[in-house]
């Protein structure tokens, strides 16, 4: 394997180190499938991407997306982290940018620092159905009575959105992380904070492993533009407002939510962490 460039940044940070981590592999040309996703384990990000020139008309680059268990064709907070990468090695002075991945050409766009990407239709949404409801909140440790409002939310990777009372409730969830008896789930739960706050509602993500258990994500890009895709068509919130997520890991994600035309726009900050090489040798 040739030396290759990488960056790593923070992205959805009110400042650095406050996010959530991102590497982005710059010189990826000549790199095969399985050479990324084992580089991506290596750096145990739970998103590398892979940047390379566009190979669809109208995209100003492409970009390969890996989780630790295979590629994904779309996620958020990978797109505004490479968006912001190439922006910063091509010195690009362009507002309006477009991403080519594997959902195809996704637009970017900047003002001032915030970055933000266009939400992508949701796959599926509709009501969740009451013995999904038991099952998920037990996963949350909580009563189904408990859950305020529910709705499939599934943009790709599978989210299905759970409103409790408010942000104490969300942010007092101790999940049980080791459910390994069902299909692979993503959970998105959400809190109103109270009247007059700077941050609409908390948000946190609990997803599953490569293990049958379950993670916490720190600030996840795609469920906050289906959960504002969800509670702006249903009037709980109305935009332009910001959602907090991390908070219970000692992060503090902020996403900013707009609106323009009826698409739902959700952005982000961007921060340089580290700038590295991957040395010459075979992955």
């Amino acid at each position: 394997m040739t030396s290759r460039r990488f960056r790593l940044v923070d992205v959805f940070g009110e400042r650095q180190l406050t996010g959530n981590g991102l590497a982005v592999v710059v010189d990826s040309d000549g790199l095969d499938t399985d050479e990324m996703l084992e580089i991506t384990r290596w750096l145990g990000f739970s998103e590398t991407t892979f940047l390379a020139e566009p190979e669809t008309a109208g995209a100003d680059y492409k970009t390969r997306i890996f989780t630790l268990a295979g590629e994904l064709p779309f996620a958020g907070h990978p797109t505004l982290g490479t968006c912001h990468v190439w922006l910063t090695e091509t010195g690009a002075d362009s507002d309006e940018i477009v991403q080519e991945c594997g959902v195809g050409l996704v637009p970017v766009r900047r003002n001032d620092e915030i970055l933000s990407f266009r939400a992508p239709q949701l796959i599926r949404g509709g009501p969740v159905s009451d013995d999904d409801l038991v099952d998920f909140a037990s996963i949350l440790g909580v009563d189904a009575e408990e859950i305020v409002d529910s709705a499939w939310v599934d943009n790709g990777p599978g989210w299905v959105g759970i409103m409790l009372s408010d942000a104490g409730s969300v942010l007092r969830l101790r999940p049980d992380f080791n459910r390994s008896d069902r299909d692979p789930i993503d959970i998105g739960v959400v809190g109103l904070h109270a009247e007059g706050s700077s941050i609409a509602y908390e948000v946190r993500a609990f997803f599953s492993d490569q293990n049958g258990g379950m993670l916490e994500d720190p600030v996840t890009g795609s469920l906050n533009a289906s959960l504002a895709q969800w509670l702006v068509g249903s009037g709980v919130v109305q935009p332009p407002y910001v959602a907090a997520q991390g908070t219970a890991l000692g992060r503090s994600g902020r996403v900013c939510i707009t609106q323009d035309d009826g698409e739902i726009w959700v952005g982000g900050r961007v921060f340089d962490v580290v700038e590295g090489e991957l040395a010459e040798g075979q992955p």
